[in-house]
């Protein structure tokens, strides 16, 4: 009798057909089912649902295609929530799972060719520049009030996402609706910093308290500790880093994603160093025209900082990682940690956070006996050029893209979906199972109060003031996919031995110049950028730039200052607190 009235409620909230009163009962057995614990009571759950079925009405029986890259939250996406909207709204989705690299080229090759490959793309952020430049991808902002206002949720609420700084364009623009964020923190085994014996040991040596991290100086001496001094815990071979170093694109992402703008390379500001981003590329405040890489040119990708930045990168990998390390890509380094032989990694992503609150059942040697993680993340310690005001880390915002080349009923029955993937119906059970929070309703809830015990740190993060300074590739990258080719080679010939990091740093920077006045020439020829392309400034010495305030940053006398770190639990405080 309940679930009678709850349904014949929400059909009376919008006037539901008859004929489609039948989704009305797989909605209600979806939600009793699944799609618990929810933001919205049940009511309000099938009045969502309600919407969704009226809206997809004219596009039932349609197939369309998507495209993610693979993680758990996606595996979720790709394996239920497709099925839950197929059965509620009668659209079928085949939603496909690649590398990132796939789905980059996948991006790329439809704004190319505009052949409509995929009806929707789960595309990182990170190709704001590129979106809001090139006007291939949908102006979101102009479509919701437009074409695609008749399918776009009421209930969307905008403001209830974390992340609509990472994928607005600078024209104020929306371009992106995140589906999925994950940081990139420090990790380290608690239990190891907690021990008496170890921190009494690490402060006779380094004359400091063991603890997180505040700088590179404090990572590198833990990292040499546990290597070096430590060496074995309970029988077991123990190392102070772990990174990945295999030739391979997500090698370059690995620098891209921030690595730069730790060690400080990188101007003030938030989400991104303005005038100089963490990419090193300089684009003035006021204008949306690149305009260099190189020192050269007012950039910073080969100065000081990002020369310190790729050296240590390459140090720490060499000195203090498990054999082998240099060999992993970002989906092998990652996961190693569960083998429990690492006290720390600089450059963490939270994505894994599930994979390493696996049961200790499942191989996972980083969890006690009643699945509580002997790890914690914590922010991300900051290298000698760093700067109050700079970003401090990376975070991925995965967001749902849909491009112009999409025929428009397919793009409204994408979006249709993507919503569906989004919906506070949906996002809070979708965030437990992948723990890639995209909604501050949802990480607030009463359910990861609960569960923030056995998460390390994930819900204190994301309900801190702190999270703001994680943030993605932003607007200074005037085309992410044609620059960001360019850095993974480079970066391969330093652990190779080929090229020192300023001689590999030199290279990429000239490249990333080379390719930025190609695009100048087409923005000028035919306004391919909508006349915020590249318009690269004439070289100078460096010295003039290195001279100036600000980034590029002259070479400091220390590179190492005193290590600096700060006990765990005082941080929790200060982030409850804040």
């Amino acid at each position: 009798m309940k679930t009678t009235v709850a349904i014949a409620v929400a059909a009376a909230m919008i006037g539901l057909s008859q004929a489609s009163y039948a989704g009305m009962t797989e909605a209600e057995q979806w939600i009793a089912s699944e799609f618990q614990p929810s933001t919205l009571s049940r009511d309000e759950q099938l009045a969502e649902m309600a919407w969704f079925i009226e809206a997809a009405e004219p596009f039932k029986g349609m197939e369309i295609n998507v495209i993610s890259e693979t993680i758990p939250t996606h595996e979720y996406e790709s394996k239920t929530l497709t099925k839950a909207f197929e059965e509620i709204t009668g659209i079928k989705v085949n939603h496909q799972l690649l590398g990132e690299g796939d789905v980059v080229q996948a991006v790329q090759t439809q704004m190319q060719t505009k052949r409509n490959l995929y009806d929707a793309y789960v595309n990182d952020s990170d190709l704001i520049g590129t979106h809001s430049r090139l006007q291939l991808a949908t102006n979101l902002t102009d479509w919701m009030a437009g074409e695609g206002k008749a399918v776009t949720n009421p209930g969307l609420d905008l403001e209830d996402f974390m992340g609509l700084s990472f994928t607005t364009g600078p024209d104020g623009d929306l371009y992106q609706l995140p589906d999925q964020q994950f940081a990139n923190l420090y990790w380290f085994r608690y239990d190891w910093f907690q021990r008496e014996d170890l921190k009494a040991a690490f402060k006779k040596k380094y004359g400091y308290e063991l603890g997180v991290p505040v700088n590179w100086s404090a990572y590198e001496d833990i990292a040499d500790f546990f290597t070096h001094d430590v060496k074995e815990i309970d029988g077991v071979r123990v190392y102070g880093h772990m990174d990945y170093g295999k030739r391979a694109p997500d090698l370059g992402w690995r620098m891209t994603d921030a690595w730069l703008s730790m060690a400080g390379a990188g101007s003030q500001g938030l989400p991104n160093g303005r005038p100089v981003d963490e990419w090193g590329i300089r684009m003035e405040d006021g204008s949306c025209n690149p305009v260099g890489a190189s020192v050269a040119r007012g950039g910073a990708a080969n100065g000081p900082a990002a020369v310190y930045a790729i050296r240590k990168w390459d140090e720490w990998l060499r000195n203090y990682a498990p054999p082998g390390a240099a060999n992993y890509d970002f989906y092998q380094s990652l996961p190693a940690l569960a083998q429990g032989n690492v006290a720390q990694q600089i450059f963490w992503y939270t994505a894994f956070t599930a994979s390493m609150v696996a049961p200790k059942s499942d191989g996972n040697n980083t969890v006690d006996d009643t699945g509580k993680p002997l790890w914690r993340m914590a922010p991300s310690p900051h290298g000698p050029y760093w700067e109050k005001g700079q970003k401090l880390g990376y975070q991925d915002a995965g967001s749902w893209t849909l491009f112009a080349s999409t025929p428009v009923d397919r793009r409204k029955a994408a979006w249709l979906y993507a919503q569906f993937t989004v919906s506070k119906t949906v996002s809070l059970k979708k965030t437990h199972v992948g723990l890639t929070p995209i909604r501050d309703s949802d990480i607030r809830h009463a359910s990861f109060t609960e569960r923030a015990p056995k998460l390390g740190g994930l819900v204190e993060f994301y309900r801190s003031p702190d999270r703001v300074r994680w943030t993605p590739t932003g607007v200074n990258v005037p085309d992410y996919p044609k620059l960001a080719q360019i850095w993974w080679q480079q970066i391969g010939d330093v652990n190779s031995g080929v090229f020192t990091a300023q001689q590999a740093m030199d290279r990429l920077a000239e490249e990333m110049d080379t390719t930025m006045s190609r695009m100048q020439a087409a923005d000028e020829k035919a306004n391919i950028y909508g006349g915020c392309g590249p318009r690269l400034n004439p070289k100078k010495d460096p010295e003039y730039w290195l001279s100036q305030p600000g980034s590029p940053k002259a070479k400091l006398a220390n590179e190492k200052p005193q290590g600096e770190t700060i006990d765990y639990d005082e941080l929790v405080k200060r982030w409850a607190t804040d």
